[in-house]
């Protein structure tokens, strides 16, 4: 029973709100009368009321009038400078997450000398070494603990870390692993005409959570989610609607506004073989999952999906409220969700279905269940989760 015991957040000090935000965008020079239309459309639609940043610049009131980061083209600060204030940002935000989860009531009978691997998950930035040693030397952690670092695979990757975690504690049933994943997309924002880098600077922000996964059992009454199935998928027509490339002047983002459609035209067909892996929702609607916990990448993907796998709006609750408070960060956005549903628990079992989306288009769900830890720990009231049959290889 591999489980996430304890999942905590970190944001930086800098919020901004979103109508502030707006303004600030649509006041800047380089924008035309068309991009100036678009920015107040996107972001009076983002469905985003807060956000934070790292940038203090971003704060009105508390940088220039038409911030550094923000000037167009080759006046704008390069990837050198912007990869330079990830390195200078990233690892103290890891590192907040990292201390808060191992102090949480869920990991109070665990330290970080209990920590046996750390996975680390950022898109936004580069270094050598990384936020994974800077986690670990803030910890104090053994130099032996074994380190994986996930880079620049976009807002979904936080289910392949949690999936490699899962892998490592079936392989160790002592294994502790924390996974962090920490996100500063503010540091790609850019001023220019192009719809989608419009959208995408109308949603995105900073943020950090990390998560404490394993097989030990946990003192009775704690909360738990525990992972019991992962599935990927890929919309192959997707692939050029959603990306993540270098540019000179930082991370350009691609996120076409045909993404929530396609979406919601395989979304469905997507969720099948995940719903599969339990006996009690084989053939049955979505809808009939407990909770749910959608990666709040838009307004119009939430809508969509929401559409697409007929869900009541108090189960896309919790993802419309981190979207609100938060906007998008990439791939520590669906943890944020998901602690939400950890400190839901109720004494009987529940069923999370999580979903996430990035680039490809690539489709990553998993299948959960929260509880709380019960007395007795042989016998687990949960349904029953099919497993894939283990293929023999033929001459």
């Amino acid at each position: 029973m591999v489980a996430i015991r304890s999942l905590e957040t970190a944001v930086p000090q800098n919020v901004v709100r979103q109508d502030a935000l707006r303004d600030l965008f649509a006041s800047q020079p380089a924008f035309g009368r068309l991009g100036k239309r678009l920015v107040t459309a996107a972001f009076d639609a983002s469905a985003i009321e807060t956000r934070h940043t790292v940038l203090d610049e971003l704060v009105p009131g508390a940088g220039p009038e038409h911030p550094a980061f923000l000037e167009p083209g080759a006046a704008a600060p390069g990837t050198g400078a912007r990869n330079a204030a990830y390195v200078a940002h990233a690892g103290p935000l890891a590192l907040e997450a990292a201390r808060k989860t191992l102090a949480s009531s869920g990991a109070q009978d665990l330290t970080a000398q209990d920590v046996t691997h750390v996975i680390t998950v950022s898109c936004t930035g580069f270094s050598a070494p990384g936020v994974d040693l800077a986690v670990a030397q803030g910890l104090r952690l053994a130099p032996s603990t074994q380190r994986l670092h996930l880079g620049f695979m976009g807002c979904y990757a936080a289910f392949p870390a949690l999936r490699a975690a899962q892998q490592f504690c079936l392989a160790d049933p002592a294994a502790v692993v924390l996974v962090v994943c920490v996100e500063l997309c503010s540091l790609h924002l850019h001023v220019t005409d192009d719809t989608d880098t419009i959208v995408a600077n109308s949603v995105f922000a900073d943020g950090a959570a990390a998560a404490l996964v394993t097989a030990r059992p946990a003192p009775v009454g704690t909360p738990l989610l525990e992972l019991d199935a992962f599935e990927s998928a890929l919309v192959p027509e997707g692939e050029s609607e959603m990306a993540w490339t270098i540019g000179d002047q930082g991370f350009d983002m691609v996120l076409s506004t045909y993404v929530p459609r396609l979406l919601e035209q395989n979304i469905g067909e997507i969720l099948k073989p995940l719903l599969a892996r339990d006996a009690r929702l084989d053939g049955r609607a979505p809808a009939s999952v407990d909770r749910w916990a959608v990666h709040p990448g838009g307004r119009s993907i939430l809508d969509r999906v929401q559409t697409a796998l007929e869900l009541s709006e108090g189960q896309l609750a919790d993802s419309r409220d981190v979207l609100r408070e938060y906007g998008n960060m990439s791939s520590a956005t669906i943890l944020f969700v998901l602690r939400r549903i950890l400190l839901g628990a109720v004494d009987g079992p529940e069923r999370v279905a999580a979903l996430a989306f990035g680039p490809g288009l690539t489709v990553e769900s998993a299948l959960m269940t929260l509880r709380r830890q019960p007395a007795t720990i042989a016998a687990p009231r949960r349904p029953a989760v099919h497993r894939q049959p283990v293929r023999q290889p033929t001459s």
